[in-house]
């Protein structure tokens, strides 16, 4: 931060800061005893919690680890193919380009 920055600057930034960050969720473990790391224990509940821009709000709870990744990470969505188009079988003959082979060119 700049020593001689206005207020107005600081708190736009501020806002803008906190509105980028609003609706991150995450999962906190409800097991006992303290925080530690999501994968210790995976059979846990786990809260899911989202930033409102000044706290975290709890907006559900899921029976483990692997629901709350399921909910916080969706798989992204399938992209269909489009048709191919239906294109018609190459029938027989020389066809004009294609190289000839060397019998057919003694042919000539």
């Amino acid at each position: 931060m700049q020593d001689d920055e206005p207020l107005e600057e600081w708190a736009r930034r501020r806002d803008a800061r906190q509105a980028a960050s609003k609706g991150k969720r995450r999962a906190v473990p409800l097991g006992e005893g303290p925080h530690r790391g999501a994968h210790v224990d995976p059979g846990a509940p786990r809260a899911i919690e989202e930033w409102t821009g000044t706290d975290w709000a709890v907006i559900g709870v899921v029976e483990s680890l692997a629901a709350a990744q399921a909910l916080l990470y969706p798989p992204p969505p399938v992209q269909e193919k489009p048709a191919e188009w239906d294109r018609p079988a190459m029938g027989r003959g020389r066809g004009r380009h294609r190289k000839p082979t060397a019998a057919e060119e003694r042919d000539r």
